[in-house]
Formats: structure tokens, C-alpha cells, sequence
């Protein structure tokens, strides 16, 4: 094993600095999975269990999904939520049991609740696609995969938190199912630095290319105007 007695946020700026790093890149059409965008995890003035990176993270993600529900590209937000016994929590659910355990975000409480800030257009407003998972995955027993079949994406941008969690689990699933798949930095937080910069690092070694949401915004507005 190697060893450092760098930080794991001066790891990942190394990481991401090196001009020679391999990437996967953009495909011919993506969807935009928004990962658990909801008051438990964004709202910290409310929530011990939420959290805050970038103070831009939910203005980033609304102005992606502005782009992709220009082209016709699907968007999905996530959330999780459980019944009032907790049993569909699983084993997930066993080790704690306090007001702030995962089992206790129930259906229609406010930790469920997505954040008010988040532009969010389903039914009579848009197409946007909203999915309640269980598991860290999003594409675990949910409709996603068959959603993605069914517009022939072959990328996923992902958005949300954690990214340790949540978010590296969904990474990991998409790139095991065959499709590029980019994190756009400042769209994506964790609880304390040191889980956040290292799964970066992580997924950029691995799993998903990791860039700067300018990028995306970029590539996205060229889609527009080519008019995809």
C-alpha cells in the first residue's frame, strides 16, 4: 500500500490536475439522475444529517436539468423514504434507532421532502421522473434501467449526495451496466471533506470521469444548438 501524508483534498487536486488522465467522455445522449435532493441531506439549517459543499450545488443541477429538458433528455430525482415499521429498510436499518436514522425518513415527513429550492417539473409542468429508492443505488429496484433503455442513453450524469454513498454506488452501477458516466464537481457533496475528496479521487480513478460542471453546461449547450 502506498502511503502519504497528503490530505485527501491535496490527493484529489493532484489527481485532477494531471493533464494526461484517461477519460471516458461524452456519449450521443444522457440522462440526468438527481440523487436524493431532499431536506434530510440538503437542508442544514433543519437536519443534523444533512450537509453542504458547494453553496452553488442545487443552482448547478437546476440549470442542467434546464438544458436537458431543452434536448428532450430524461431527468430523475431521487428520494428515500420508508414506511412507518421501517421494514423496508432491511438490514440497512438495524444498527441505529434514533430520530435521525435512515429506517425514520417516512413517507411524508419533511426529511422525505425534496428542497423547495430544487425546480422539480413533473405531471402538468414537465416530464421530469421521480423515483423513491431504498438502497444506495438508484438503479436498485427502480424503474431506471428500463427508463434508460427506452431513450437509448448511453451516459448518465449524476447529481446529488452522498458521494461516498449514494453517489459512488450509482456511479459504480453505471459503469457496470455499459454506460459513460460523468460527475460534475460542484453538483455533488458529502458530509466531511475527507469521504468527499477521496470518493472523487476514487471515481475518477475508476469509475466516472469527474469534471467541472462548466463542462457539462458546455457540452449540453452545444446539444441545443445543434439542436439534438
Amino acid at each position: 500500500m502506498e502511503l502519504s501524508d497528503k490530505t485527501a483534498r491535496e490527493i484529489w487536486a493532484d489527481i485532477k490536475a494531471n493533464p494526461r488522465r484517461a477519460r471516458f467522455g461524452y456519449g450521443r445522449k444522457a440522462v440526468l439522475v438527481n440523487i436524493d435532493f431532499q431536506c434530510a441531506y440538503t437542508r442544514v439549517d433543519e437536519f443534523a444529517t444533512a450537509y453542504e459543499t458547494d453553496p452553488r450545488q442545487i443552482e448547478y443541477v437546476n440549470a442542467l436539468a434546464r438544458r436537458f429538458r431543452a434536448l428532450g433528455w430524461p431527468v430523475v430525482w431521487t428520494h428515500v423514504a420508508y414506511a412507518e415499521s421501517g421494514e423496508d429498510a432491511g438490514v440497512w436499518g438495524t444498527r441505529t434507532n434514533t430520530p435521525d436514522s435512515l429506517q425514520n425518513i417516512k413517507h411524508g415527513s419533511r426529511r422525505a421532502q425534496f428542497d423547495e429550492r430544487c425546480e422539480i417539473l413533473t405531471g402538468d409542468q414537465g416530464r421530469d421522473l421521480v423515483y423513491c429508492k431504498r438502497m444506495p443505488s438508484p438503479f436498485f429496484e427502480t424503474p431506471l434501467q428500463s427508463l434508460l433503455v427506452w431513450h437509448q442513453v448511453d451516459t448518465v450524469v449524476i447529481t446529488g449526495g452522498s458521494t461516498s454513498g449514494c453517489v459512488r454506488a450509482a456511479a459504480v452501477d453505471s459503469l457496470s451496466r455499459g454506460y459513460r458516466t460523468i460527475v460534475p464537481e460542484q453538483c455533488v457533496a458529502d458530509k466531511h471533506e475527507s469521504y468527499h475528496f477521496a470518493n472523487l479521487t476514487d471515481l475518477m480513478l475508476k469509475y466516472a470521469d469527474v469534471v467541472d460542471v462548466n463542462e457539462t453546461l458546455g457540452w449540453l449547450d452545444e446539444r441545443v444548438k445543434a439542436g439534438e
